[in-house]
């Protein structure tokens, strides 16, 4: 490995910045709001898809669909009808149990909560756990309007503890093998302390979803979102890990957290993007559109309202495209629009490990530290070819930046991303890439802080010199 350079104050910024959206989104919708305070904060203008746009060249907007899901974009001052976008796309999910709609149950003289399992979890890793709840909640006003509130509860409220070895002798040989439906039910409380803090609150209240929900869970979420528990009209709740993201390591190089896949990539792309068009002069020789989108539920295969799998960014282009296309030809905007289009898949990669080290194939060992590993599979599960990897290998090397290759083995299957989902679904050039990392799908992974950096450098060059380097790449012509 390459030694790496003396790290500069914007270095230390980004790591900085990253461990603080980290610890702020415990859930997809706190991480779309901590993205929208991003964006606001750099002067973006907010949209709403249910209204009519007015947006123009140099001008910076994002909305959000379902609170959970962001498309950002920024015109080019020099932007002109059927010019491309150049899109950097992640997503906002992770793996992690969720609350069932009726999360009440009781065991053994135990309050604990009914959870659904979200995604490809490790689930051996959520076992003792100091854990707690985050997501939001639809709460009544007076007037009887329903407001949309996140919530965060940072205390560690629940725990799912493990079987003593003493009562399961053979774990370390048989394996640990939990069955997700009985085990994985965390414990809230005692029901003895339970009622007993019920019988001294003082009216011995009966809530009218207690049968569906404890109390003490309704009065915990009630106190968090200062109001009466009868106000609470129902809540979308995911367990999470209460540990803060940190920076570890002998020589710091690590980052230990939580939803790394693919928070990582979402932030290095939100701050590429900010970054790259702080204000007008920003744009004043872009020719193109600038996008993010960070998608929900890709963990779950995308298909949903607010999924890749949904017509969501290629509505958003449709619109931006034929908006600023009003006063010319328009005919086949859309399409030739696409045609020109290039969009930078962004999900994390595994990296080397080296307790395993049999499991990647022999030439094709991303490791930590070395750039955005750039995925490539013949069946498609990665959209990329030839041409779109030199393309964005090229975007790195004028920038002086580094980048791997990545195949699976042909012994084993292959994961796939919202890549070949975007590609297919709208037709734009597509690469996959991602950071490489330890631990994926573990309520702790692991990865390098360099490659936040590397990432987040890469993006801005992709952003700023695509148009250029797109010119001198005929394919069709």
């Amino acid at each position: 490995m390459p030694e790496e350079p003396p790290k500069t104050e914007e270095d230390t910024s980004i790591l900085s910045d990253f461990l603080c959206f980290l610890n702020a989104s415990w859930t997809p919708f706190h991480a779309t709001m901590e993205a929208k305070k991003l964006l606001l904060d750099a002067g973006f203008l907010q949209l709403n898809e249910e209204d009519e746009w007015s947006i123009e060249p140099g001008g910076r907007y994002f909305f959000t669909r379902n609170m959970s899901t962001l498309v950002a974009f920024a015109i080019g001052q020099k932007y002109q009808t059927g010019n491309g976008f150049h899109v950097v796309a992640a997503h906002t999910d992770s793996p992690c149990p969720k609350l069932k709609p009726v999360s009440a149950l009781s065991k053994s003289g135990f309050l604990n909560l009914g959870v659904q399992t979200y995604g490809g979890g490790l689930w051996h890793t959520w076992f003792d756990r100091d854990l707690s709840v985050a997501g939001r909640a639809l709460v009544k006003g007076k007037d009887g309007a329903l407001d949309h509130r996140l919530v965060q509860v940072n205390d560690p409220i629940l725990r799912i503890p493990t079987l003593a070895i003493h009562l399961d002798k053979n774990v370390n040989t048989d394996g640990f093998k939990p069955n997700l439906e009985t085990h994985l039910a965390p414990v809230l409380a005692t029901k003895i302390k339970s009622e007993l803090a019920h019988s001294n609150d003082g009216n011995g209240a009966i809530y009218s979803n207690a049968s569906v929900h404890h109390p003490i869970l309704l009065q915990i979420l009630a106190k968090e979102l200062q109001c009466d528990i009868e106000q609470i009209a129902d809540f979308e709740l995911n367990v999470c890990d209460t540990q803060p993201s940190c920076i570890g390591g002998a020589k710091k190089e690590f980052i230990f957290s939580g939803r790394l896949d693919n928070l990582a990539s979402s932030f290095c792309a939100l701050r590429a993007l900010r970054d790259t068009c702080k204000d007008k002069t920003s744009l004043e020789d872009e020719s193109s559109v600038r996008m993010v989108a960070l998608f929900d539920n890709e963990e779950v295969g995308s298909d949903s309202t607010q999924g890749a799998g949904s017509p969501i960014m290629f509505e958003a282009m449709k619109r931006i495209a034929t908006w600023l296309s009003r006063t010319s030809d328009s005919e086949g905007i859309v399409e030739r629009t696409i045609r020109k289009s290039f969009l930078v898949s962004a999900d994390m990669a595994h990296a080397l490990h080296p307790n395993y080290s049999e499991k990647h194939e022999e030439n094709h060992q991303p490791k930590l530290h070395e750039g955005l590993v750039i995925k490539h599979n013949a069946n498609q599960r990665y959209a990329t070819n030839s041409v779109t990897a030199f393309l964005f290998k090229e975007v790195a090397r004028l920038a002086g930046i580094q980048t791997q290759n990545f195949i699976v083995r042909n012994d084993m299957g292959c994961g796939s991303t919202i890549g070949p989902i975007l590609a297919s679904g709208i037709g734009i050039r597509t690469v996959d890439c991602g950071m490489p990392q330890l631990s994926m799908h573990s309520i702790r992974e692991m990865c390098g802080t360099q490659d936040i950096d590397t990432a987040y450098k890469h993006f801005k060059a992709f952003y700023r010199t695509f148009t250029s380097i797109d010119q001198q790449v005929s394919v069709d012509k």
